[in-house]
């Protein structure tokens, strides 16, 4: 087939020109790659919506528990890795770029994830009080529409303060380190007990994003052109 081309005619008004005559701007709204998260964490998702994403959310449904590794660091990566691969495989996102994450409390060279029931929460949690323990959350992206990847774990210095008996008891009766690797999160009722971090605090959280620009660029995508487009 033979395309045509019909030029415009000199006379025509210029589509790019502003009423004025002047040139127009960047348009209200750009196209932007899909991004999918591939976990049902509702703090990772906050935190990439706060951020100026939009991402679709895909929970991978990996049996975490199935994974094994030799050390924390290399664990977090692994189910990061899984998860990020289950969804990736999907047709429905076959055109996405997948994050998978999951994170780890490292403590005495263990890896804690969330606590089995309540009793182990506070067994967790008498043994953290006035320590320091290294939260790792291992990060994975795929760009399901080559199937390039890139991975890594980012690590933060987690100081707990130390709470007393009756404050541990109080925290776990509200259920919400039942829900979090380690007992614990940087968002949530359980922030007054930690002292400081020393680094990426959203790594606490359960992304870090400088991380996830650093694998981004390693694929040659621009953290920006993941951004949602801002309202008209």
């Amino acid at each position: 087939m033979v395309s045509q081309f019909s030029p415009a005619s000199p006379d025509a008004p210029d589509p790019t020109a502003t009423a004025d005559g002047g040139p127009a701007g960047p348009p209200a709204t750009r196209p932007a790659r899909r991004l999918v998260l591939a976990s049902g964490s509702p703090a990772r998702l906050a935190l990439l919506r706060q951020t100026g994403f939009a991402p679709e959310v895909v929970v991978s449904g990996v049996d975490e528990d199935a994974l094994t590794a030799d050390s924390p660091e290399e664990l977090a990566r692994v189910l990061a890795e899984a998860k990020a691969e289950a969804v990736a495989g999907l047709p429905a996102v076959a055109d996405a770029l997948v994050i998978g994450c999951d994170s780890v409390l490292e403590l005495d060279g263990v890896a804690l994830g969330k606590p089995a029931d309540a009793a182990e929460a506070v067994r967790r949690w008498h043994a953290m009080r006035g320590r320091s323990g290294v939260l790792r959350t291992g990060h994975c992206v795929i760009d399901a529409a080559d199937g390039r990847r890139a991975s890594a774990t980012a690590s933060t210095v987690v100081r707990f303060g130390d709470p007393t008996d009756a404050e541990i008891d109080a925290y776990v009766a509200t259920g919400e380190p039942l829900h979090v690797a380690g007992a614990f999160t940087l968002d949530g009722r359980s922030a007054p007990f930690i002292d400081s971090v020393d680094g990426d605090p959203g790594n606490v959280i359960g992304l870090s994003l400088p991380m996830f620009r650093q694998l981004l660029t390693g694929l040659g995508v621009l953290v920006t052109d993941l951004w949602a487009p801002d309202p008209a």
